[in-house]
């Protein structure tokens, strides 16, 4: 397994860090990763960890099977270029880079009438730090089976896992789920600052929010029921959630929300197009 999960994370920040943590000790170890970074202060860090570390692609990325492109998306197009010469007929490249279609992708790392197809793209979110991350996977026709269950089994050690088609799914999921933290995020602040507005003091009402987004979603997680029987069980008629919910029907925030996820959809594509 370990000659399997041989593993080069291009670029050690937050999110190559984070998969690293969920992969090192359960599915490989640290002698099986090499982490390329052109910053010291990062390679450090990684060293200190028994990782193999490089400040540039060389001839020992060649030697792992599986490479992670952990890369700012205006920075990819360049480091796949340097990292395509140590490419090996077997590498599974992962790329979790936000904005850069497949097509592009595999165009850099490919030839001009043969692009690289065993490619997977994938957008996992912020609090896969943590373990608790949600990701949306999709595969090139050259990712075998097992490939395409070895790519679940890295993402799903920090992420819940699930599959779309293409690029566009891509770009849903950067709506939903990729941008989706920040969206709770403002509702969690907007709560905090609603506490504090009916007189609670700034620890209270960030306490209770928290409690309620988390109780929320473990609740709507656990149960067999659906949201909508769920928002109504707490819902009385002519009580107080009743009278808070129609302020939201009012103001159309489903419409809302659906409106942001569009926004941000539109310039996942717009990315697309620009990296490309």
């Amino acid at each position: 397994m370990n000659k399997e999960l041989s593993l080069a994370f291009i670029g050690g920040g937050n999110m190559a860090s984070a998969l690293a943590a969920g992969l090192i000790g359960k599915r490989c170890g640290a002698h099986d990763v090499l982490v390329i970074d052109p910053n010291q202060a990062v390679r450090d860090r990684w060293a200190g960890q028994g990782v193999a570390v490089a400040p540039e692609a060389d001839s020992k990325l060649s030697a792992r099977r599986v490479w992670i492109l952990a890369v700012k998306p205006q920075g990819l197009k360049e480091v796949a270029l340097a990292c395509k010469p140590h490419l090996a007929e077997d590498t599974l490249v992962i790329s979790v880079a936000a904005g850069v279609s497949s097509a592009a992708l595999s165009g850099w790392l490919g030839q001009p009438d043969r692009p690289w197809r065993r490619l997977v793209r994938c957008m996992p979110n912020t609090p896969a730090l943590i373990g608790a991350g949600a990701c949306g996977l999709m595969a090139l026709d050259g990712v075998s089976e097992d490939e395409r269950r070895l790519a679940q089994q890295m993402l799903g050690a920090v992420a819940q896992v699930v599959w779309v088609d293409d690029d566009a799914g891509i770009d849903a999921v950067t709506a939903l789920s990729g941008s989706g933290p920040a969206y709770v995020f403002l509702f969690i602040e907007a709560l905090i600052q609603g506490g504090i507005r009916h007189g609670l003091d700034d620890d209270q009402a960030r306490s209770l929010a928290l409690a309620t987004l988390t109780g929320a979603t473990q609740l709507a997680s656990l149960s067999h029921e659906s949201l909508a029987t769920l928002r109504e069980r707490v819902t009385s008629k002519g009580g107080t959630t009743a009278a808070a919910l129609d302020v939201f029907q009012a103001r159309d925030f489903a419409g809302i929300v659906g409106e942001a996820m569009d926004a941000a959809r539109a310039r996942a594509a717009a990315m697309a197009a620009e990296f490309s």
